[in-house]
């Protein structure tokens, strides 16, 4: 079970804001992906449910890697810590 963000010490946390910068390529390649779907689906089906759902996960995943990313910055610029 990872540690919350306010439990890391100075050097994991600088570690995990250095692997973000990786992650945050990667979360956009999966949200272009899921778009793409979407886009697919919408041409080659028209509006139906499973035009929306790659969407919606879409949204959800933006959402919650967003909030992740300023509580770390968040509790970095708190510790007084430079890159």
């Amino acid at each position: 079970m990872e540690k919350e963000i306010s439990e890391l010490t100075d050097q994991e946390l600088l570690e995990k804001i250095k692997k973000k910068k990786s992650n945050d390529i990667t979360n956009a390649v999966i949200l272009g992906f899921l778009i793409g779907i979407a886009a697919y689906s919408t041409v080659k089906h028209g509006l139906v449910l499973f035009t929306f759902l790659p969407l919606l996960f879409a949204v959800f995943a933006a959402n919650k890697w967003r909030k992740d990313k300023k509580a770390l910055e968040e509790e970095f610029k708190s510790r007084n810590l430079t890159k």
